[in-house]
């Protein structure tokens, strides 16, 4: 199984691609797209699209894992997040990749087994869990790769095994 993860947003979004197979992890890619403050947002949101629309294009993952967005205070950000989401989210759907959508606490419990983890933890067991050398960077890339890693758990499930047959 092929995962691509998405941590979404407009200044950085992060990808990760990963394999999966036999409880055994690869790493595929991983990068950032960013884009430049004080560009026109609507550029800003087209850009994104055909940067992960080609990278999708290329990578032709079986899922999309995404982070399930959510905002206490700064509201403006979380709209235009979610703006940025919904492209990439568009892209996907485009190339008929099902998307499955995570939240932090999930990612958590599911990367480092403690949904109460802090940032530099989970991003520790995810270099441990794909064997990099070091934390990928930006943070949004390791981010990203750890929400690949999330489905691949929990896409053993056999709930998550329903979802997936009916998003084909």
């Amino acid at each position: 199984m092929v995962v691509f993860g998405i941590d979404p947003g407009y200044a950085i979004v992060g990808w990760g691609a990963i394999g999966f197979q036999s409880n055994s992890y690869k790493t595929l890619g991983f990068g950032a797209i960013e884009t430049q403050a004080g560009t026109d947002f609507n550029s800003r949101l087209e850009y994104i699209y055909d940067e992960i629309y080609s990278i999708l294009n290329r990578c032709r993952p079986d899922a999309l894992a995404i982070e399930r967005l959510y905002f206490q205070t700064n509201q403006k950000t979380a709209i235009n997040v979610a703006q940025a989401r919904g492209v990439t989210l568009l892209a996907a759907q485009k190339l008929k990749i099902p998307i499955f959508e995570y939240t932090p606490l999930q990612v958590k419990t599911a990367v480092t087994g403690y949904g109460k983890a802090k940032k530099p933890q989970v991003m520790e067991m995810t270099r441990r869990l794909l064997k990099l050398d070091e934390v990928p960077k930006p943070d949004d890339t390791a981010d990203a790769l750890a929400i690949a890693i999330c489905h691949t758990q929990a896409a053993g499930s056999d709930l998550r095994r329903m979802l997936y047959r009916k998003g084909k």
